[in-house]
């Protein structure tokens, strides 16, 4: 019979729900890019080290690492919403720290799209050959709006 088997370390880690790929889909997606960074052209990676508190919460940030220009508040900002599960740790109340690299690339621009080109076309269809009963095919009107 096996013995079970424990898991290697004391303290357990906190986790983002959903694990790093969601961590980083997290960031990126509440992440905005600073109006001074976009005039100024300004790029490059912010390395934020931060604190979570025993309910996962995060407490505290220090940019270790900036590129200024308003990337770093907007990181740290960021990294304030994130939310951990952390697993009980036999009764101890642990301040865990962490590191997180938020990279800042100029955003594309799209080119200015034109507005919709409207066509509209009416036509009448009449029967080419005479009816017998007029009632049956009056002359018809069509009308299709096109857009390109």
């Amino acid at each position: 019979m096996e013995k079970d088997k424990k898991k290697p370390l004391f303290i357990h880690q906190p986790e983002y729900p959903g694990g790093p790929k969601a961590l980083t889909k997290f960031i990126y997606e509440q992440l905005r890019y600073p109006r001074e960074a976009v005039e100024m052209g300004v790029e490059g990676t912010v390395v934020v080290d931060y604190d979570i508190d025993y309910q996962g919460n995060v407490t505290a940030t220090r940019v270790l690492q900036g590129i200024g220009h308003g990337c770093d508040e907007e990181a740290c900002r960021v990294v304030r919403l994130l939310k951990f599960d952390v697993p009980k740790n036999r009764g101890l109340r642990v301040l865990f720290h962490k590191k997180a690299r938020i990279q800042f690339k100029k955003p594309v621009q799209q080119p200015a799209a034109a507005a919709p080109v409207q066509m509209q076309v009416t036509y009448t269809v009449t029967p080419s050959q005479p009816v017998d009963n007029p009632e049956d095919k009056k002359g018809e009107k069509y009308s299709y709006t096109i857009q390109f």
